[in-house]
């Protein structure tokens, strides 16, 4: 008994100071977001402003007048993104899991290919095409190349595996055909899965900074990480504003995160099983 106390809360420990470790450099950002510059440039790691102000935030909206534009910008390619995500990864997963059609195996083993390949050797060949299709700067160029997945064809793939085969079973006693089926009963009862995978490539696609990069020239089409490069200069950076920028931009993510938190544990615990 003492050994698996002593075990016990010394994984309490190790589990309080990961969570300080953790939490301490967004603590100073988000004090660092009420601090002049002279104070931030000054050092130190007070979490407490010594000259509280909120002038970083009025600054970013009123002198920046491209602020509210990539916000909205973020905000459009997220949401589209993950929408088309949930969607197509949706049907192919379930149909790599119960269609039997030529080829399935190739398919599923291609996909499990292209999840060693790193994105970064993608990146020309997307610019390319992009280009040749006249997409650059453009909302469509931000959303297509990343409405599907190949990680997140798995992860559903695992959890339509594990779906009760009686439900469709039964739908299709009732008449259902295989789209009623799936739209009707086995998508509405896989919200953990839909729901880690929402968390996952909504943050993804929020935080997303080298495809726009390569994309995007055009400073009314930049997303918000693009756009906190404004605030760095040759010679200077407000850091006050990036911090200020920066806790607005997380907040979203956020919102997020803590609305579908409830599902995240099961539809991770779901996508693991037999495969």
């Amino acid at each position: 008994m003492k050994s698996i106390r002593w075990s016990t809360g010394l994984l309490y420990v190790v589990l309080i100071a990961y969570t300080i470790i953790t939490l301490l450099p967004f603590t100073w950002a988000f004090s660092a977001s009420f601090k002049s510059l002279a104070e931030i440039a000054a050092g130190g790691l007070n979490l407490l402003p010594e000259h509280f102000t909120l002038k970083n935030y009025q600054t970013i909206f009123t002198q920046e007048p491209l602020f509210g534009r990539w916000l909205m910008n973020s905000a459009i390619a997220a949401i589209s993104v993950t929408l088309l995500n949930l969607l197509f990864n949706s049907m192919a997963g379930y149909a790599l899991a119960r269609i039997q059609f030529p080829g399935n195996q190739f398919w599923f083993f291609l996909i499990l290919a292209v999840l060693m390949v790193p994105g970064q050797i993608t990146l020309l060949p997307k610019f390319l095409i992009l280009k040749s299709l006249g997409w650059l700067n453009t909302y469509q160029g931000l959303i297509v190349p990343s409405a599907v997945n190949a990680t997140f064809i798995f992860m559903m793939r695992q959890f339509f595996i594990n779906f009760p085969k009686e439900l469709e079973e039964a739908a299709a006693l009732d008449g259902l055909g295989r789209f009623g089926t799936f739209f009707q009963i086995v998508l509405p009862l896989a919200k953990p899965a839909l729901a880690a995978q929402t968390i996952f490539v909504f943050m993804g696609s929020w935080n997303e900074f080298l495809m726009p990069l390569v994309i995007l020239s055009d400073p009314e089409m930049f997303t918000l990480p693009l756009g906190l490069n404004a605030f760095k200069g040759q010679y200077i950076s407000y850091w006050n504003y990036i911090m200020a920028a920066s806790m607005i931009f997380t907040l979203p993510a956020l919102a997020v995160y803590a609305f579908f938190n409830r599902y995240f544990i099961q539809g991770v615990a779901f996508t693991g099983g037999k495969g």
